[in-house]
């Protein structure tokens, strides 16, 4: 036996780990609750209310504020934590199901996801030791020192591109329910399915039409080179609400963000984990 085998044997018996399952369904939990505060928050900012930064560092101060909030933030760190060495099994022996490109596609995107949910709980972290953070000002300050070295500006207007390519692809996932193979369907009631997937559907949508501005304003810094456009969601969401009808659009994101963090609840329960 191979070393290489031997630890691929030993990624799927992690994977298959029923502790790490129990744990990523209460990171979908953790999930879940942070959609729900990134929507009240652009809610905030929709009706012109003072709030914090409208992104995911404001969104866990605004729980770790509440009742139980911070212990509520331990246990999402946790689950953060577990979804994160999840989509890392998956990025090296997972999407066995799928064949050729599509298998590589989607180990690439966990391991996409695998730095998402990592970064999710080490923010998550920062705010419950009460270490002061803010991901409008880290973006900023990344954005200004790519743009500092040569091809700086082409790097941040490509990664612009990317973004909005991101949403885009986000959109269409929900648009055609791709997501909808990813759970459990036949274990839920019919009513539970059709909510699901509506929620699923608005929820994809949503995020998308939010990554795709944060796209174009990481596209308007290269251009005008003005790092201070770059303040990833919390920009977008401030850029939308000065917009005609901005405060109606931003409320209808508000309510597809909240959808998503409901649609996080049902893959607490349905969501198929696993190698």
């Amino acid at each position: 036996m191979t070393v290489a085998h031997s630890a691929r044997r030993t990624a799927r018996r992690a994977a298959r780990s029923n502790a790490l399952e129990t744990l990523t369904r209460i990171g979908f939990v953790g999930y879940g609750l942070l959609h729900l505060a990134v929507a009240w928050l652009a809610v905030q900012i929709a009706l012109g209310h003072p709030t914090g930064e409208g992104d995911q560092a404001g969104a866990f101060r605004y729980l770790a504020d509440q009742p139980f909030g911070r212990f509520l933030l331990v246990v999402t760190i946790v689950g953060l934590g577990a979804m994160a060495a999840w989509q890392l099994l998956l990025a090296f022996i997972g999407h066995r199901e799928e064949r050729g490109f599509s298998r590589t596609a989607e180990r690439v995107a966990s391991a996409a996801r695998t730095v998402v949910y990592a970064a999710l709980a080490w923010t998550a972290y920062k705010v419950v030791v009460g270490t002061p953070t803010s991901n409008a000002e880290q973006t900023q300050k990344t954005t200004a020192g790519i743009m500092a070295h040569p091809a700086g500006l082409l790097l941040i207007g490509l990664g612009g591109a990317a973004v909005v390519a991101i949403g885009v692809g986000l959109v269409i996932y929900g648009a055609r329910r791709k997501f909808e193979k990813r759970l459990m369907i036949t274990r839920m009631s019919r009513p539970a399915r059709r909510t699901a997937i509506r929620l699923g559907q608005v929820g994809y949508i949503a995020k998308g039409i939010a990554f795709g501005i944060v796209g174009v304003l990481l596209f308007q810094a290269a251009t005008s080179h003005n790092p201070a456009k770059s303040r990833g969601l919390d920009a977008a969401l401030r850029l939308l609400v000065g917009q005609p009808y901005g405060a109606f659009l931003l409320l209808l994101i508000a309510v597809g963000l909240a959808a998503f963090g409901l649609y996080c609840f049902f893959q607490a329960g349905y969501r198929k984990v696993g190698p």
